[in-house]
């Protein structure tokens, strides 16, 4: 075995402190004690969670988005593909990109200077020949995570203010960003809660058993710290105040 480096030691040090599993509040704590001591730039809070769902069925399913309360410190560039007047809906809601045939023109020929493609359900039909350009990328407008709407306005201004999609992979695996190490301890616990009440709300009705088989949180460069599933609740309610 090799030797442990100085950065490993803290590490290891920092977290025989904490019992696990703990409750999610005492994982943001030790994890932000972990990455001021040892990280070198502003680390990405992450959940990990295992579901207790048979993904190779359709009604066990897990898709949706939340809006974080604390946002994700991250600046999400929003366009939109639309037509007639919600293009100027689009615009005076804040949309980093506005346009209709010109803009899937411009993305058809390699731009992707955005993060998150928002169209109006009567331009979808301009998008269909770029489904095998925006697919890949998990860019391409879908109804299922609100980015495919009338409603252009509520949907920028969600995007921009920390909505999130989070999905159930073929593992039945959830991972999702919940803001920056920089953020407050408060901050951070109330990103946590919205996406654990959301993700805990989206339970499908054909799941059986435990739902919430794991949960854990982590750091960019950190380790995972594993939460105590059936403290999730209180946590949520404290947290959000329901």
């Amino acid at each position: 075995m090799g030797k442990i480096t100085k950065r490993q030691q803290k590490v290891l040090e920092l977290l025989e402190e904490r019992e696990q599993p703990c409750t999610g509040a005492e994982a943001i704590e030790t994890l932000q004690k972990i990455s001021k001591e040892v990280s070198k730039f502003d680390e990405t809070f992450e959940v990990h969670m295992r579901l207790g769902i048979e993904v190779k069925h359709a009604d066990q399913q897990v898709r949706s988005t939340v809006v974080l309360p604390s946002g994700t410190g991250k600046k999400v560039r929003v366009a939109v593909v639309a037509k007639g007047e919600k293009m100027k809906e689009a615009e005076d809601a804040g949309a980093d990109l506005v346009g209709a045939e010109d803009l899937v023109e411009k993305i058809q020929g390699g731009f992707f200077e955005f993060d998150v493609l928002v169209a109006t359900p009567d331009a979808m039909g301009m998008l269909g020949k770029l489904g095998k350009v925006l697919g890949p990328k998990g860019l391409m407008p879908n109804p299922k995570t609100g980015t495919v709407t009338f409603n252009v306005k509520d949907a920028v201004k969600e995007l921009k203010a920390g909505r999130v999609e989070f999905r159930a992979d073929k593992q039945g695996m959830v991972h999702v960003p919940i803001g920056k190490a920089s953020f407050t301890q408060d901050a951070l616990m109330k990103n946590y809660a919205a996406l654990s009440d959301a993700i805990i709300k989206a339970k499908p009705s054909a799941a059986k058993g435990t739902y919430l088989k794991s949960v854990y949180l982590a750091t960019t460069m950190g380790p995972g710290i594993k939460i105590d599933a059936k403290q999730i609740a209180a946590e949520v309610k404290e947290a959000l105040g329901h």
